[in-house]
């Protein structure tokens, strides 16, 4: 008989850093694994021959952006809501998130009968709002960022009695997204490195509570971007640090202070912790749909991007979680031309020519001769730094790659233009 849960009412914080990491154990993880086994999928694993390269090893992609709801969290919103008394079902539940968990939320309360509420920042991506009404779930625009939606989120919770369905810091949340390690484990037993991305931490930390017991040879690494990264110095502390954070691409994981049970768990199981830079975000999720034909968020193609800008950190077999694919096509759109221009496949800049008919076609017909596509011209007639002689044109070019970036520019500049670039 599987081991009970621990309470939802338990406390994870309070204790020492080893009293609240034992709220949750891989005793846990199994239990949840056999609840949620006939609920969720079991998503594959994809060797990555592109990244494999620069491990100098097997790298693998577990495909959380294709479990149901489209991301990794549904597996800890289901256990949650499934280990409520049916009393507690029946006052609802209320959840707090950019997306992901609002969606994982909304789909395991739909499924288990209850009634959910959603609060999301007021700039959450729409195709992710529009996901978690499809599901059900009523949804409440709410601040800036996901702090001032969990502010609001249980404000809501206490005014009506509902439950608070924490997006992280939650035994049952963190067991239930624990089984993504046991899948991989399943999966590739042979892995030695488990590359996660960090908001608050649940999955990484759910993920080594797994990896502890049934690959204890393999390490966990969480990944956080640049711009919101409390984990590094939450675990150098042993409990959580807050940032103040800064816009990043990865929405999904810009988390500014991480749970204490998962800071605990990742702290008492010495997980590393990695950042990496919006160019390799925006790289990543270029690799992950160009080379591995998979569409991911960027905060899904966290860990992807943690190999292009830290590849000597891993020892394979390496194995990636794709932990979410719910991306609005705008932003895909942004990404894409963002992670071109990194990988020099892209070219943006303006130059000044003299107003005169012909001047415009002898640059195009330069570049044409250097083999670049150009994809826009924009002109510029009157700005403050123009003479009366003179217009600005502003060119987006695609190239093949940096080498023939860095000629085409070298060229233009032999040719007399001076190149500006924003």
């Amino acid at each position: 008989m599987p081991p009970a849960s621990p309470s939802p009412r338990q406390r994870v914080s309070g204790g020492s850093p080893a009293e609240t990491a034992a709220a949750v154990g891989p005793d846990h993880v199994l239990a949840a694994h056999a609840t949620l086994e006939p609920v969720i999928r079991q998503t594959p694993l994809l060797e990555s021959s592109a990244l494999s390269v620069l491990v100098g090893g097997p790298v693998l992609l577990k495909c959380e952006n294709l479990q149901r709801g489209g991301s990794f969290k549904v597996r800890g919103a289901y256990l949650r809501i499934a280990r409520l008394a049916a009393a507690e079902r029946a006052r609802g539940v209320v959840a707090a998130s950019a997306g992901n968990h609002a969606q994982g939320v909304a789909l395991a309360a739909f499924a288990l009968g209850a009634k959910a509420t959603v609060v999301m920042p007021t700039a959450a991506p729409l195709p992710k709002v529009a996901a978690t009404r499809s599901y059900g779930a009523e949804v409440v625009l709410h601040g800036a960022t996901v702090e001032d939606a969990l502010t609001r989120a249980q404000e809501l919770a206490a005014e009506t009695g509902s439950v608070f369905i924490h997006p992280f810091d939650h035994p049952d949340v963190v067991a239930g997204q624990g089984t993504v390690g046991l899948e991989i484990a399943e999966q590739c037993p042979e892995v030695r490195t488990i590359v996660v991305p960090v908001g608050g931490g649940g999955l990484a930390a759910g993920i080594a509570i797994a990896a502890s017991a049934v690959v204890p040879a393999a390490r966990v690494i969480g990944v956080q971007a640049e711009a919101v990264a409390p984990m590094p110095a939450s675990i150098a502390a042993g409990r959580p640090v807050s940032v103040t954070p800064a816009r990043t691409m990865a929405d999904g994981i810009a988390v500014a202070r991480p749970g204490e049970l998962p800071t605990a768990v990742l702290t008492s199981l010495r997980a590393g912790i990695v950042t990496v830079s919006e160019e390799n975000l925006s790289r990543g999720l270029l690799l992950c749909l160009e080379r591995a034909k998979q569409v991911v968020e960027p905060a899904g193609a966290a860990g992807v991007a943690a190999i292009l800008e830290h590849p000597a950190l891993f020892e394979p077999p390496v194995v990636i979680v794709l932990s979410g694919g719910n991306i609005d096509p705008l932003l895909l759109s942004k990404v894409l031309r963002h992670g071109l221009a990194a990988a020099g496949r892209f070219l943006a800049f303006r130059c000044t020519l003299p107003d005169q008919p012909g001047a415009l076609a002898t640059l195009l017909m330069e570049l044409a001769a250097l083999g670049a596509n150009v994809l826009d011209v924009v002109h510029a007639r009157v700005t403050g730094d123009l003479r009366v002689d003179e217009v600005e044109v502003s060119l987006h070019l695609e190239t093949r790659g940096p080498e023939h970036a860095d000629s085409v520019i070298t060229q233009l500049r032999k040719s007399g233009y001076t190149l500006l670039f924003d």
